[in-house]
Order: structure tokens, then C-alpha cells, then sequence
């Protein structure tokens, strides 16, 4: 996403020549027509110059005479695919983004959807589990490589990120490795390179990274579990952790319950209400994260540890530890549920 708008933002009093200029220099071939709050009013292309003069307008007439007042928008977060979805589908080669309050914060276009800048951070992917939870089925099979959708779980997140432009894999392999080697081998099918960290016994999520050489990754890099399926946008999840300057970002999902009983709620003994089964609402750990290089230093010989207790361990030494909410799609298909229920939404999803 574009965010440096400097160069497209017009007013609505502005003219058809001062458009014109914009449009020869910005090289976007479009600006937005905003208020002195920056709230969208419209675009102008050089169709719409063109169309104007067409119409009786002259160079100097203000914008609002010839300004598309309808533009098609997104608002931030949304994911990447959903916003080439909508440039495909409405045949555009631009789509401004909007906050919540209609204020204009960037602009994607049909170039940088369909042509990913390339990224140096690397990324772990976690495929070395037992898979005990989807047992008999992970019998033979390791659970990266149980199939959705015709193909196996981890190509489905592989291919997710080689498409946002990630070239530089590290698979964390240890149950049945060689069946993930023989398939993904060194990543040349996809135009990437994959290494393999072999851990000679299960060490967890956060175990695995402690087989990382810290002279190879010098960027932030992301860490997932092998068994997720999403459409997370993971350029935005790159740039809020850097924006943020943050010692690592978890991602996290709003997850709903109900309490199966009345819930009674008082202070100092007294009651004031009693609530039938309430919803409560609360964030779970969405199992996608990202570090910085420099926690690599801080890692010993390679011993068992969870994410939570590395994240534990660097938030009581002080440092910043973010969480960025993913409101995509995401499904943890680490049980037979739910992996069948992956596979029926994938179905429906076409």
C-alpha cells in the first residue's frame, strides 16, 4: 500500500490543469479529492480530464465538475487479496483506503497487488509436531502435509507467503522430516530457497528458533505454526511491528465464550446482579509471530520452550511485546474437527 500521498491529494476548488500536472508527475495516473480533513469526496483520472473537456469544461474548472463522487473504497486492515479481489472484480487499477472516520491513508493499485515487492525477512515455518490430536491420521502422515483443498496444509501457507513477496524459508522439521523434505525439497519449484532445522527431539515453538544462526537473519522475522490455515495480510503484520518498534509481535483473534452458569456479580459481599449466562469476550493466541534479530543472542543450546513462556520471559524484561488482531480468515487445524471443518469451508470458499 501506497501511504505517501503527498503528491495525489487534491481539492475540490483545484483545477482540471493543476489535476493534469499531478497526474504527469505522480505517475499513479489518479489523485483523491479530499476535504481539510482529508475525508475522500472523489477521483479524478486523466479519462475524467479528458471526458470534462468533452463536456464543455475548460482547464480551469474546478474539480468537482468532473470528479468521480462514487469511488470504490477499502477500509484499512483489510486483507490483500480481498482488495485484488475487488480491483479485478470492478476492473480498476486503484483503490483508495480509508480509516473508520472516511479519512483517506493510502492507496493500493493493481501494480504493487499483482507484483509484491520481494522481502528479506526470513520466515520459520513450525512443521515438526507428532500431530497426536489428528491420530490415526497423522499416522503416516506428518500434519504439515495433510491435504486441504488437494494440497498439503503447509504449500497452502508457503504459497501464501512466496505470493506477499517472502523468498528465505527455515522449516523446523522433526517427525517423519523426510517425507517434508522430499516434497518441499530446496524450494526451487517456487522461485525460494528452504533450509531445514532438524531438532532431534520435540523442542516447541519458541525451542526451535534457538537452532537459528544469528549471523543469517539480521531483519525481523516470522514464526508459524505449521498447522494454520489464513489470509492474513503479513506485509501489514510486518510493518505494524516495525512501526512499533517492538521486541516481538504476537497475533491474536478475538474468541467468544459463554459461561455456562449465571455469573454473580458484587463488591465487598454485596451482590448486585446475578447474568445468566454471559458472553464473555477475550484475545487467544493466534499461533503467527514476529522477532527481532536480536533476541537470537539471548539463546542457548537448543532446550524445549513454548512461544508463551519466551513472550513471558521477554515482557518481564521490559521489552515491548505488541499484538496486532487478525480479523481474516484463520483456522488452527490442529484437531480432526477442525481440520474437517478447514477442509468443508475451503469447499465452500470455491
Amino acid at each position: 500500500m501506497i501511504d505517501d500521498l503527498t503528491s495525489v491529494l487534491l481539492r475540490a476548488a483545484d483545477t482540471l490543469e493543476e489535476a493534469a500536472v499531478s497526474l504527469s508527475e505522480n505517475s499513479l495516473q489518479i489523485v483523491l479529492i479530499v476535504d481539510d480533513d482529508r475525508k475522500l469526496l472523489g477521483t479524478v483520472t486523466d479519462g475524467d480530464i479528458r471526458r470534462g473537456l468533452l463536456a464543455g469544461h475548460s482547464m480551469q474548472s474546478p474539480l468537482s465538475e468532473v470528479m468521480e463522487k462514487d469511488s470504490i473504497c477499502i477500509r484499512v486492515g483489510e486483507s490483500r487479496s480481498r482488495a485484488l479481489q475487488i480491483i479485478q472484480d470492478k476492473d480498476l487499477l486503484h483503490l483508495p483506503v480509508l480509516n473508520a472516520e472516511g479519512v483517506v491513508v493510502g492507496l493500493e493499485t493493481i501494480r504493487d497487488l499483482l507484483f509484491r515487492e520481494k522481502k528479506s525477512n526470513h520466515v520459520l515455518l513450525m512443521a515438526g509436531g507428532f500431530g497426536k490430536r489428528l491420530y490415526p491420521l497423522t499416522k503416516e502422515v506428518p500434519k504439515p502435509l495433510l491435504p486441504i483443498g488437494g494440497k498439503p496444509i503447509l504449500e497452502t501457507i508457503l504459497e501464501q507467503l512466496v505470493e506477499e513477496g517472502f523468498q528465505h524459508f527455515l522449516f523446523s522439521v522433526h517427525y517423519r522430516a523426510d517425507q517434508v523434505r522430499e516434497h518441499f525439497g530446496d524450494g526451487a519449484k517456487w522461485g525460494i530457497e528452504i533450509e531445514y532445522l532438524e531438532e532431534d527431539k520435540p523442542l516447541g515453538t519458541a525451542g526451535a528458533i534457538g537452532l537459528l544462526d544469528p549471523n543469517q537473519i539480521d531483519e525481523p522475522f516470522v514464526v508459524m505454526n505449521g498447522d494454520l490455515v489464513t489470509k492474513l495480510d503479513f506485509t501489514q503484520l510486518i510493518n505494524h511491528h516495525v512501526q512499533n518498534a517492538c521486541a516481538a509481535t504476537i497475533c491474536v483473534r478475538e474468541y467468544q465464550f459463554t459461561v455456562p452458569f449465571g455469573v454473580v456479580e458484587g463488591e465487598n459481599g454485596k451482590m448486585n446482579r446475578i447474568v445468566e449466562k454471559p458472553i464473555r469476550n477475550c484475545f487467544i493466541n493466534a499461533g503467527i509471530y514476529v522477532l527481532q534479530p536480536e533476541l537470537l543472542d539471548s539463546f542457548g543450546p537448543a532446550s524445549a520452550l513454548g512461544m508463551p513462556g519466551l513472550l513471558n520471559n521477554i515482557s518481564k524484561e521490559g521489552k515491548k511485546v505488541t499484538m496486532f488482531p487478525i480479523h481474516e480468515y484463520w483456522a488452527d487445524v490442529g484437531h480432526i474437527e477442525e481440520y474437517q471443518r478447514a477442509i468443508i469451508e475451503h469447499q465452500k470458499r470455491g
